[in-house]
């Protein structure tokens, strides 16, 4: 009798299931985070939305589907909203500090740009917004996330940066410093949505990886892909470099969720509190 009240008690104190291995890599809900939200196992996939968003869902395991939500860096700590199939399933988003950087440019146009380029900056952004929000059906290839190059990470993702002294937006990716000329591999298959050379970023590529997960390459010194080019993992897109507002050779690579610019140190398992 008392061996089964002994395991009646254990059964209680476990989790209804045990965790997957994309909701332990990627469960990282603070602000410019990940939270992976568990949704039952239903037959088919539910469909969700995070403020009025396409939500990435997956079946984790091969068992239960789970939403995985990205959370813009100007997400306040407290509960959040993810609407699933028209009800509303809430989540706790937690506190994160982010340091700062200090940068100086000799050109003051990246800083404080004129009428000209102002409106250049404005057309290129509409059109990497537009990129960002676009939602394919395809899953994809792989969530625990290559790096795109091998070498040390340099700015980490989230820093409130400082240009000549004047605050900007935070740092939205995460930079590696490597040389000039090096490859840089597509982190997951997906395709090539857009190519261009803009005013900050210099020499870009996004790929489409699926259901919302984008990445984005920046300041690269040579692109080798195609708009509407078909990516498998591991395939070269282009070469570092230092075009645009960079100060040196490096890689800065973005991930998107939702249209929410994510730390991508969370799907390459290097994410740090």
């Amino acid at each position: 009798m008392r061996l089964t009240s002994l395991f009646i008690l254990l059964c209680l104190a476990l989790p209804a299931h045990a965790e997957g291995f994309i909701t332990r890599l990627l469960n990282k809900p603070v602000p410019g985070g990940v939270a992976v939200l568990d949704l039952g196992d239903g037959p088919a996939a539910p469909q969700a939305r995070y403020q009025g968003k396409p939500v990435l869902v997956v079946k984790e395991d091969g068992k239960r589907w789970i939403a995985i939500i990205g959370i813009p860096l100007t997400v306040k700590p407290g509960t959040q909203q993810l609407e699933v199939d028209g009800q509303a399933l809430s989540f706790q988003v937690g506190g994160k500090h982010y340091r700062e950087q200090r940068i100086t440019l000799k050109n003051k146009q990246q800083v404080n740009p004129n009428a000209k380029n102002l409106a250049r900056i404005e057309r290129e952004l509409a059109e990497q917004t537009a990129a960002y929000r676009q939602f394919s059906p395809r899953q994809p290839s792989n969530l625990l996330l290559d790096k795109p190059v091998s070498g040390p990470l340099s700015s980490p993702f989230g820093l409130r940066r400082f240009f000549n002294g004047e605050e900007r937006n935070p740092h939205s990716g995460l930079d590696f410093a490597v040389p000039s000329g090096t490859p840089i591999k597509a982190p997951a298959a997906g395709e090539v949505i857009l190519i261009g050379d803009y005013f900050f970023n210099g020499k870009t590529v996004f790929v489409d990886h699926g259901q919302g997960l984008i990445s984005m390459f920046c300041h690269l010194s040579k692109v080798e892909v195609q708009l509407g080019q078909e990516l498998p993992r591991g395939g070269v897109l282009g070469r570092v470099g230092a075009t645009g507002r960079a100060t040196g050779p490096h890689l800065h690579w973005n991930v998107s969720l939702n249209d929410a610019r994510v730390d991508p140190a969370i799907f390459i398992g290097a994410f740090s509190r």
